[in-house]
């Protein structure tokens, strides 16, 4: 059985995966690995992670570390629930270099945005906590948005109606969006 990852197995998993790695890439981390690793959540229950290039080397690792390290392991991304934003590998923190890997943060942005599309209670409360630290601000957000809006129609599960009501939610309170009772 898989176990939650706090901070340290999520760096664990950056090193047992970088020493896989024989050509450069970047393991972009989402979700609750980014959570926990900037600290706002103590543990996640997925460590959801997109690497670019894709590698079928890392790939074929991640059964064998998800066993070895007992946690669970996701490919999963923003732009997997929404249109890629422009400009979003460079807008991506960078945490660390180990060895041919360059881990970063998928950026803060679609992070958001994505969370404030599925939301859901820990979702609405990730980006709760995205504003308090000052990570993300309410004008990008709505700025971003916009510049997807006219891609949804490739994302058919996203209704672009609630889903604009609920961004523009998310600036008017800077902190909870869809009456979460986050707070």
């Amino acid at each position: 059985m898989r176990e939650v990852a706090d901070a340290s197995r999520v760096r664990a998993f950056m090193g047992a995966l970088a020493a896989r790695a024989e050509t450069q890439a970047r393991v972009y981390f989402t979700g609750g690995a980014t959570a926990v690793l900037i600290g706002w959540r103590p543990t996640t229950i997925d460590v959801d992670i997109k690497i670019v290039p894709e590698s079928d080397r890392l790939l074929q690792a991640i059964p064998e570390l998800k066993e070895a390290l007992h946690i669970n392991v996701e490919l999963a991304a923003p732009d997997q629930f929404i249109p890629p934003l422009e400009g979003w590998q460079e807008r991506s923190p960078f945490i660390n270099q180990e060895g041919h890997l360059a881990f970063h943060h998928y950026d803060l942005y679609a992070q958001a945005l994505a969370k404030i599309e599925r939301g859901h209670r820990q979702d609405l409360e990730d980006v709760r906590q995205m504003f308090q630290r000052g990570l993300v601000e309410a004008k990008g957000i709505l700025r971003h948005y916009e510049t997807i809006e006219s891609h949804l129609y490739r994302y058919p599960a996203v209704d672009p109606k609630s889903f604009r009501a609920a961004v523009e939610r998310a600036g008017d309170s800077d902190l909870c969006i869809n009456d979460c009772g986050c707070h």
